[in-house]
C-alpha cells in the first residue's frame, strides 16, 4: 500500500517502528485539507490531527510504501478496524499530488479522524515530532506554518 503521512508519521523513526517495511517514495500534498485537532489521544495525552477539508490550502506530507502485514499494524495504531461502525480513524484513498505538482497524481491511501467535540490542543512534544517530520523534506513556509501550531506544554 501507498501510504500519505501528514503528521507525526512524518517522523520516519517513528514509522519504521511500527512499520518495519516502511520505504519513502517521495513529497505529496493533498489538495482542498488543512491540519485541525479533532480528536484527544489518550497515549500522547493531547489533542491529535486530522487532516480536515478546506477548499484552497494544501496539506503537505510524505508518501511510503508499506507492505501488508505493516498496513494492518498502522490500521491499529491509527485506532482503525476494517467493518467496525466507530472508530478512532478512518483509512481511505485519496489522490495526492507528488512534489505538490497537479501534473503528477498519486493514488494512495490515509487516515481521516472521527472529530471529537472540543478536544485539547496538541501538546509541545506532539507538535515538535510533526515539524521534525517535516523540516528538510516539505516546502520551507509549510514548515514554518507547522512551527506557529498553538501547543501546550
Amino acid at each position: 500500500m501507498f501510504y500519505f503521512a501528514y503528521v507525526s508519521n512524518m517522523c520516519e523513526r517513528q514509522m519504521v517502528q511500527r512499520c518495519p517495511s516502511t520505504r519513502f517514495v517521495g513529497v505529496a500534498s493533498l489538495s482542498d485539507r488543512r491540519i485541525a485537532f479533532t480528536r484527544s489521544s489518550v497515549n500522547r495525552g493531547c489533542g491529535v490531527a486530522d487532516a480536515v477539508k478546506s477548499p484552497g490550502h494544501k496539506l503537505w506530507g510524505l508518501v511510503y510504501e508499506l507492505s501488508d502485514a505493516d498496513v494492518a499494524s498502522l490500521d491499529r495504531s491509527e485506532g482503525y478496524q476494517a467493518g467496525r461502525t466507530r472508530n478512532c480513524y478512518w483509512r481511505r484513498s485519496c489522490t495526492v499530488f507528488l512534489d505538490g505538482d497537479d501534473s503528477r497524481p498519486f493514488p494512495a491511501e490515509t487516515y481521516f479522524a472521527e472529530a471529537q467535540p472540543n478536544p485539547p490542543r496538541p501538546n509541545e512534544a506532539y507538535k515538535l515530532l510533526i515539524v521534525r517530520g517535516a523540516r528538510g523534506r516539505l516546502p520551507p513556509e509549510y514548515v514554518s506554518e507547522l512551527e506557529l501550531i498553538e501547543a501546550d506544554p
